[in-house]
């Protein structure tokens, strides 16, 4: 029981210092940094317990002989180690993303605040983004709105405050 509890606390570190760097961040399309898998370290923390459940289980000796667990176990390491995403306004996410370029462009924090989002080049692209990350669980904000008010609801749905 101890030794669960120790590595729970470094999970929770981790995953917290993580989220603490993301968690006021909402993108200029209106995704919140702070509900991503990638940006708040659940993505760290899950393929790290992953790989250790499987090395700890010993599968590699009994499990499916179609998996190659060398490969799995590198690729989960390596995903273990990684840097969590900063967020786009820090200078993480798609360095290509058009919703970036066209917010820093026009200067706006958000998309839904440009004055031609009805007639918006990239509403394609901005409402493939939202629904993707919609479908993983993240917040969007698509709507006019106090971002501090609802970034401050959002993190306090979260647990995490």
């Amino acid at each position: 029981m101890a030794n669960s509890k120790k590595g729970s606390r470094g999970k929770n570190k981790r995953e917290s210092s993580a989220f603490n760097n993301v968690k006021n961040q909402l993108a200029y399309c209106g995704l919140w940094c702070g509900s991503c898998s990638v940006g708040n370290g659940t993505v760290n923390v899950l393929a790290g317990k992953c790989g250790k459940t499987l090395t700890d289980y010993g599968l590699k000796d009994w499990g499916p002989k179609e998996v190659d667990y060398d490969s799995l176990l590198e690729g989960l390491a390596v995903l273990s180690s990684m840097e969590p995403c900063k967020g786009c306004l820090k200078g993480g996410g798609n360095s290509e993303c058009l919703a970036r370029a066209c917010a820093v462009e026009k200067g706006v924090s958000e998309c839904c605040e440009c004055k031609s989002e009805k007639t918006c080049k990239n509403a394609h692209y901005l409402d493939h983004m939202r629904k993707g990350a919609q479908r993983v669980g993240m917040k969007v904000k698509d709507r006019k709105g106090d971002r501090a008010a609802v970034l401050k609801g959002w993190i306090s749905e979260s647990g995490r405050a």
